[in-house]
């Protein structure tokens, strides 16, 4: 077959299981396809702008590149072209210590990587035949509905959870209506609790990043984020590039004249995204104060949604968001993956 001999020229022998799998037994690849492992960062950095839309804040290469910066993994992109152009694309990292690849930039925490609204390209939405023959272990957590995977044996990897204003017309009120009245009492009567104490917020003075560090290693320890300074550096150069753009969005919450929590977010085509957040231990419930700061605020700017992420968090079910799933794509162990099917998980978080 002409493909396969083209595709055994151009990669190194370790990755040739990849290509000679997709090639040899793909009816994808019956035409005159090339496929290539890529690299070289510069060439990585021009074929994701190439495919990959600028939609979400996670899209963005300046984003992942923050990361990159400081975990440094070895860039493993799978580019399959069709006369020298890109049908489908496949960005993955090396990830040593875990003996596997992972979505680009692989920024580990835990054994998963963070960064939401992972894509795989595809011209011709046919994402299974990307993977469906890799001999090589990945582990691909945060994708978005796959292209070509479409299922009732689809695999969630976690539930996102976000709010749109414009369902409510932009009025808290509207969206209060949401809660059983006795509910929205209880939270409403906490948050009064807190506003009789004194509540004050600071917006957007980037020297609070180091508060909401402290906050959030002092909450969790070493099951904080932040505790690997890869990881913590990669935010800190995020929080920065944000600042330079004008899309950060640094909440600081003092009660009592005391350092009560710090938010991180963005603001990016529309979406006001929630990243990371620190709080102090001596307010407990602080967390429902400036989430539905952030949610009011949304309304009083006219935001198309709010993204509050992954994470099982138990006031985002309290709050009445909508779930979206997120995906995962792994040939790992399931002990590692722990995956969900979509009707199951999507009925646990509509109980």
């Amino acid at each position: 077959m002409r493909t396969k001999k083209i595709a055994r020229e151009v990669l190194p022998g370790e990755m040739w299981g990849i290509a000679s799998d997709f090639v040899a037994n793909n009816a994808y690849f019956e035409r005159n396809y090339n496929i290539r492992i890529v690299s070289d960062l510069d060439e990585c950095q021009a074929l994701w702008r190439a495919v990959i839309p600028a939609e979400y804040i996670t899209d963005l290469w300046e984003v992942r590149s923050c990361f990159q910066q400081h975990f440094k993994r070895p860039l493993n992109f799978i580019v399959v072209e069709d006369n020298e152009e890109i049908c489908g694309l496949l960005p993955l990292s090396l990830i040593k210590e875990l003996h596997c690849y992972g979505y680009f930039p692989g920024e580990t925490w835990h054994g998963k990587t963070w960064l939401e609204q992972n894509r795989i390209y595809s011209r011709n939405g046919e994402s299974q035949s990307l993977l469906s023959r890799c001999n090589l272990p990945y582990h691909l957590n945060y994708l978005s509905m796959p292209q070509g995977l479409i299922d009732s044996n689809l695999v969630v990897d976690e539930i996102g959870y976000l709010f749109s204003p414009p369902q409510y017309d932009f009025d808290i009120k509207n969206y209060f209506e949401e809660f059983s009245h006795k509910s929205i009492k209880q939270i409403l009567r906490e948050v009064a609790a807190f506003e009789n104490r004194g509540v004050s917020y600071r917006y957007d003075d980037i020297s609070d990043f180091d508060l909401m560090i402290q906050l959030n290693i002092g909450r969790f320890g070493a099951n904080s984020y932040f505790y690997d300074r890869r990881f913590r550096e990669g935010f800190r150069s995020l929080a920065h590039l944000l600042d330079e753009n004008g899309w950060l969005r640094l909440t600081t919450v003092f009660i009592a004249n005391e350092l009560a929590a710090v938010d991180m977010g963005c603001f990016y085509n529309g979406v006001y995204t929630l990243l990371a957040g620190g709080t102090n231990s001596c307010f407990p419930g602080v967390a429902k104060l400036i989430n539905l700061h952030h949610i009011q605020r949304a309304c009083n700017e006219r935001m198309q949604q709010v993204d509050f992420l992954c994470g099982d968090f138990n006031w985002k079910k309290l709050f009445h968001l909508t779930p979206r799933p997120l995906f995962l794509l792994s040939n790992l162990a399931s002990d590692i993956s722990q995956p969900v099917h979509l009707e199951r998980a999507l009925h646990t978080v509509n109980v």
